[in-house]
């Protein structure tokens, strides 16, 4: 029997779709979920964990809404709607799950990505309640403080509700107005479970495989699938055990092909369709990555390129990391000490990896005891503390 931690991993996301979409507002929804999942961790370690723990989670939601929507007085005719409705049987949760195109959590990235709303505030309300992300998760993945994010989730789930933005897969004609923001939720949540989170990588390319099918002619839905498919390939051999395996000491056979296949198939479809920006570019990277052995030099500049796009400094540092494969180290160090990323632990890492090949140990020790003050992720802490034990 699933774990109530394994339960809301799995869960949550359909839970509090399924949720908005009966409710139409998102910080109900929300509220209702996590009384559901609470009242969960009280008696499921008593009472056992039930056969249909979605159900119950629905279930103790709706109910938990319901009184709230009573007690608040001003939404009586909902609750009276809501009382009406029938409990959902097992069966149909089991429909909703393997529905086609679309299905309740496609609907609420799309109600999340609403245009009225800021970009960053579409992703990180998705990211919120889609992904099951904290706060604070969330400011990291945004590069900002945590009381800054968590005043954009509260402004955009009041802008939802009072604007009353519908709960749906919009028509096809305006699909493209809110596409950047969708695939960028997406591809967030993946990286949120790359780095550990499998179900929700998972998820992520179960929602990719939806979009290339609402959207066929997208070249970035087709690269965002492919940069997915083929990184997700390699999810095997990242990790030994608690740690991390660096790229070029994974074992292959561990790669799944037949995904990495269909991720370069899924590339060459977006370049097909005529697609030569961030997604396809990074999708062309990923797949460098697959060659034995990579082509350092040509993939530090497809980076080059992709900053060019993006003005990312992430992708510098990207860029760097491969120009120090290619054998220019000094360049490389050169080009990581020019970026504005203090707070990220991955160029405190970067540049302790840097300092090493070039025989600088002390500023090594110093930039890989900064990154361990930054890390969050438990695994990426063990490779560091190793890789600072041998120097």
């Amino acid at each position: 029997m699933a774990s109530l931690e394994q339960v809301f991993r799995d869960e949550w996301g359909r839970v509090l779709a399924t949720l908005v979409g009966v409710l139409g507002d998102v910080e109900l929804a929300e509220d209702a979920a996590q009384e559901a999942f609470a009242t969960a961790a009280a008696r499921w370690p008593r009472d056992g964990v039930p056969e249909h723990p979605r159900a119950w989670l629905l279930t103790t939601a709706r109910n938990r809404a319901i009184d709230r929507i009573r007690r608040e007085q001003t939404l009586a005719r909902k609750a009276r709607l809501l009382a009406a409705t029938p409990v959902v049987e097992d069966a149909v949760f089991d429909d909703l799950q393997d529905a086609a195109i679309p299905d309740e959590r496609l609907e609420l990235i799309f109600t999340c990505c609403h245009p009225s709303l800021a970009l960053e505030a579409q992703v990180a309300l998705t990211l919120r309640t889609l992904g099951g992300m904290a706060t604070d998760e969330i400011a990291r993945a945004f590069l900002v403080p945590e009381p800054t994010m968590a005043k954009r989730l509260v402004r955009a789930k009041q802008k939802i509700k009072a604007a009353a933005i519908p709960f749906r897969v919009p028509p096809a004609h305006v699909l493209p107005d809110r596409l950047a923001a969708v695939l960028a939720v997406v591809y967030l949540i993946f990286n949120e479970g790359y780095s550990g989170r499998s179900e929700l990588a998972t998820e992520a390319i179960r929602l990719g495989r939806v979009l290339a099918g609402l959207m066929p002619d997208e070249p970035d839905v087709a690269a965002v699938l492919a940069l997915m498919l083929i990184n997700d390939a390699r999810r095997a051999a990242r990790f030994d055990g608690d740690g991390i395996v660096l790229l070029r000491d994974q074992d292959r056979s561990l790669w799944n092909t037949g995904q990495i296949d269909e991720g370069r198939a899924q590339l060459d479809r977006a370049i097909a369709l005529g697609g030569r920006r961030r997604y396809v570019l990074e999708a062309a990277l990923a797949a460098l990555h697959t060659e034995d052995p990579p082509d350092w030099t040509q993939i530090a500049a497809l980076y080059g390129e992709l900053a060019a796009l993006t003005a990312n400094p992430v992708v510098l540092l990207n860029q760097a990391a491969a120009m120090a494969e290619a054998g220019a180290v000094a360049q490389a160090l050169h080009v990581v000490d020019g970026l504005d990323l203090d707070g990220y632990h991955y160029l405190h890492a970067t540049r302790a990896e840097l300092l090493r090949r070039l025989d600088r140990p002390a500023e090594a020790r110093a930039s890989y005891g900064r990154a361990l003050q930054l890390v969050h992720n438990d695994a990426e802490r063990r490779f560091l503390q190793e890789r600072l034990a041998q120097l």
